[in-house]
């Protein structure tokens, strides 16, 4: 019986051919034959691979079996996962994790310490890598994704196809590959180039020259390989007029976040409508009226009568590591006042200046104090993976240059505890910072001005979201400083979050950093340029799991 004509059974138990039962044997469990006429099948917790008869190729028995690919079959043994040939033999010594199929003579594999690679028809590595998840090969590429969760494509060789790293990405099909960057999903090419500038929901493969895609509005459309629309399938399944509303009354969620701060209905929960009112002096149906608008924005649940915090709700609280609750403040407050002034802050001619919110902070004790807080919060969730890409020996002489109350400085010690770090920042910065963290070996705190020689010699200097502060004139006047603080051979790390010279992720904080202090958000093209004037170039970018990536930079 010729194997080719063989499918399963709709129970699942058996092959048959023409509808009839191909042998008289069943099984638990079987699946479709592959060349050269095997099928895995499971029975009775054991798995092996039968032919076309039914009949054992073989006496081994696994936990799991697979179909053959190119010659071999993943399995699962009591040691381990690996591939078998045809006869049951093992192909290579070698156990895994997990295994892939053989696609183009490479395979992926998990390894003990839960990395993948791709490894050849004897067991041995494709290349010296690896990566946090690695896909199969197809026509010769495959698809791997490093330790900051960006994915990218890889040639036979494991040499990048174009060294582009996407959010999500899939393998090539008719020379496209489906890629999501910062603004939603699209096409790219063999060289990782967008196709076409527009961004979607959700694309599908080209299939002879036309994917269907849904759009960010649920309309559900057929596109060209230029990005053009050619038949609308299904009309936008929202209101953009509603949207667009609902994006001008943000500040009414700012707002009802800030008030159950002020009002201290956070630390008052769980409790009841009526008990929250009690404690916080609130009228009972304002208590309840506000307890609904928090759930709505997911902030607190409602268990019979008791309102209680969501985990969102929890990063509110005052003393939560992550705490958000100075940060509330701070926008409903002086930093939401600020935004009055964009129509002034972006003509062409005015006399619009930005204003001195470091001076107009450190003049306030009380704002001061939160003010830190707030950037403290912020980099313990952003700053935690920095120091693993920093890449130091070890014993480095490091300044973190605007390093508030030290947050990169203690993790950087704690990967690294015989480094000397230094935080340089102002006066009255450093005064609380001090008083916050008390000694901590190997760090040490100098007041100063980064815009004034900063006094001190370093190996490495950090500078973390202390550039997006300013325009590029001030940013020149750091990085100059920056480069006579640091020692011959010494490095420069610019921690920031990169916009794309053609992209529109980021735009908002950027008109954010306007406001509140001058600064701007940038490209890479655009920190290049900076670097270049001070006599530094830029060596690579390292991405990490967060927002911020970390510049490394030498001088020339």
């Amino acid at each position: 019986m010729n194997w080719r004509y063989l499918s399963v059974s709709a129970c699942g138990t058996h092959h048959k051919c023409d509808g009839q039962p191909a042998y008289s044997e069943r099984f638990d469990e079987v699946l479709k034959f592959h060349p050269p006429g095997l099928a895995p099948v499971m029975r009775d917790n054991e798995a092996w691979h039968v032919g076309p008869d039914g009949n054992a190729a073989y006496s081994r028995r696994f936990i799991r079996t697979f179909g053959f690919y190119e010659g071999f079959a993943a399995v699962q043994g009591q040691d381990g996962w690996y591939h078998i040939r045809p006869d049951g033999s093992d192909a290579y010594p070698e156990r895994y994790d997990w295994c892939g199929n053989f696609q183009g003579g490479r395979c992926t594999v998990r390894l003990r310490d839960r990395c993948y690679r791709h490894v050849l028809a004897d067991g041995s590595s494709a290349y010296p890598e690896t990566w946090r998840y690695a896909g199969d090969y197809k026509d010769g590429f495959c698809v791997i994704q490093n330790d900051a969760g960006l994915s990218s494509h890889l040639d036979l060789n494991g040499k990048p196809l174009h060294g582009n790293w996407f959010i999500d990405l899939d393998v090539f099909h008719k020379s496209f590959a489906r890629a999501r960057d910062g603004e939603g999903w699209m096409h790219v090419d063999l060289r990782g180039a967008p196709a076409y500038a527009r961004r979607f929901a959700a694309v599908e493969p080209f299939y002879n020259g036309q994917a269907r895609v849904e759009r960010f509005d649920g309309g559900l459309e057929i596109i060209n390989e230029q990005g053009l629309s050619l038949i609308e399938l299904r009309p936008s399944r929202q209101s953009e007029f509603a949207a667009l509303s609902g994006d001008m009354v943000g500040y009414w969620r700012t707002e009802t976040i800030a008030a159950a701060v002020r009002l201290g209905v956070i630390e008052a929960l769980p409790c009841t409508s009526r008990t929250l009112a009690e404690l916080c002096g609130l009228s009972s149906g304002g208590a309840l009226r506000l307890l609904r608008a928090l759930g709505e924005l997911r902030l607190v649940e409602r268990d019979a009568e008791v309102w209680h915090l969501s985990f969102r709700g929890e990063f509110l609280l005052a003393e939560h590591p992550l705490s958000l609750a100075d940060a509330a403040l701070e926008y409903s407050g002086a930093l939401g006042d600020l935004w009055s002034s964009l129509p002034e802050a972006i003509k062409a001619k005015g006399d619009w200046r930005a204003p001195d919110i470091f001076g107009d902070v450190a003049r306030d004790p009380a704002r001061l104090q939160g003010h830190h807080r707030m950037l403290r919060s912020y980099a313990r969730h952003d700053y935690a993976l920095i120091p693993e890409a920093l890449s130091l020996q070890g014993r480095e002489r490091v300044v973190d240059a605007g390093g508030g109350f030290g947050t990169l400085a203690m993790n950087i010690l704690g990967a690294h505890p015989d480094a000397r770090v230094t935080v340089l920042d102002k006066p009255e910065v450093v005064k609380q910072a001090r008083n916050s963290l008390g000694s901590v070996p190997g760090l040490s705190w100098l007041e100063g001005d980064l815009f004034e020689p900063w006094n001190v010699r370093a190996d490495v200097v950090t500078l973390a979201r202390v550039l997006h502060d300013w325009d590029d004139g001030d940013a020149i006047k750091i990085l100059s400083q920056a480069r006579a603080a640091l020692s011959p051979r010494g490095r420069l790390f610019i921690i920031e979050m990169l916009m794309e010279e053609q992209g529109v992720s980021g735009a908002l904080c950027d008109l954010h950093l306007l406001m509140a202090t001058g600064g701007r958000e940038r490209s890479q093209e655009a920190y290049e340029r900076l670097l270049a004037e001070v006599g530094f170039r830029l060596v690579d970018v390292r991405r990490v799991a967060a927002l911020p990536c970390v510049l490394h930079v030498e001088a020339l």
